[in-house]
């Protein structure tokens, strides 16, 4: 096996990172991971596309996918290479402005548009090239805070693990809504909608291994809502908050949560929040249902916008956009907390994806 494929014959991983460039990020950055110490060693980068905010790999393909954050709003395909990363053809639009995440699902690329307050489905082809057009479902609705919830704001948009259903999380109409994709079209149709605590803001979901249980992070309010997911009838029931920053000192700074990861042994959630810069850990030892909340750590930067779990569940990474680096953990496999390790320079770092 070479080292285009994401793993390497000493059984490292490698990993890609996001960054904005209108902020002074590089593009995409491709890191080895050291399977020892979980250290990044930085190789290669790419300035192919303009704010490449968020990235998703295709596992079957091994094509990587980014967006571009700008108004336009793009995606772009790349090859991993020896070299570093080959673009699949030029940029293809996705009928919105500003996406901030994407992801895969069968052969269509999914995308959230945070600034048109839409998702958009691109068709691929079997190899994983963009095909395009892209058809767009506009969200509507708004919410109490008038600074950020004026519209729709779509956050982010991914498919269940059955592969049925298609659900996407808006922070401008407090809610997530279930789609299904036409068989013919490819287009996403609203199938439901959950309607979380108004002016919460929900930004980010993460499903626990089981497949039933969901996590929705909010952004304007740092809590964290469970849900009962229900994949035959593709209906999201909420049934618990838990707030991820209780009894804060008065004058203290603002949390603004950004991202949520369950475990792959399903035993914790992990959520990084930015303005206290903090990674916490919430334990599920009384079931995927029932998170609570045990401790929290320094992100090791400043405005931890993504959190990634590595393949193991034995290491966290966060990507911290203000302080410019990207920052590992080592997790303790009784308790879930992360232990800081070490951390590399990564301008205007926004996410983190394993190859």
């Amino acid at each position: 096996m070479d080292d285009t494929d994401g793993k390497h014959r000493n059984g490292g991983h490698r990993v890609h990172i996001g960054s904005f460039t209108s902020a002074g990020g590089r593009g995409i950055t491709t890191a080895d991971v050291d399977p020892a110490t979980g250290a990044l060693t930085l190789l290669s980068t790419s300035d192919a596309v303009a704010d490449p905010s968020y990235l998703a790999l295709d596992r079957g393909t091994g094509v990587l996918y980014a967006v571009s954050e700008t108004q336009q709003g793009a995606v772009v395909a790349f090859r991993p290479t020896r070299e570093g990363l080959a673009a699949l053809g030029p940029a293809v639009r996705v009928g919105g402005a500003g996406p901030t995440h994407l992801s895969v699902a069968g052969r269509r690329l999914l995308t959230a548009n945070y600034t048109s307050g839409s998702v958009s489905s691109l068709p691929l082809s079997e190899d994983g090239i963009l095909c395009g057009p892209a058809s767009v479902l506009d969200h509507r609705g708004s919410g109490p805070d008038a600074s950020r919830q004026e519209r729709p704001h779509a956050h982010q948009v991914l498919p269940d693990p059955s592969g049925r259903w298609v659900l996407s999380v808006d922070l401008g109409t407090d809610s997530v809504r279930v789609c299904a994709s036409d068989p013919a079209t490819g287009a996403l149709r609203l199938h439901d909608e959950t309607a979380l605590r108004a002016g919460t803001g929900p930004r980010h979901l993460s499903f626990h291994p089981d497949g039933e249980t969901v996590y929705v992070l909010h952004e304007l309010e740092p809590q964290l809502t469970v849900c009962r997911w229900n994949p035959g009838s593709g209906q999201l029931e909420p049934t618990d908050e838990v707030p991820l920053a209780p009894g804060a000192a008065p004058g203290a700074a603002r949390a603004y949560p950004s991202a949520v990861v369950a475990s792959p042994d399903g035993r914790f959630v992990w959520a990084a929040v930015r303005g206290t810069d903090t990674v916490v850990t919430l334990s599920l030892a009384g079931g995927a249902g029932k998170p609570r909340l045990v401790g929290s750590v320094e992100c090791g930067g400043s405005w931890p916008r993504d959190l990634a779990a590595d393949p193991s569940g034995r290491r966290l990474y966060a990507a911290n956009e203000r302080s410019g680096d990207v920052t590992w953990f080592d997790v303790d496999s009784l308790t879930g907390q992360p232990h800081r390790a070490g951390s590399v320079a990564v301008p205007a770092a926004t996410c983190v994806v394993f190859a």
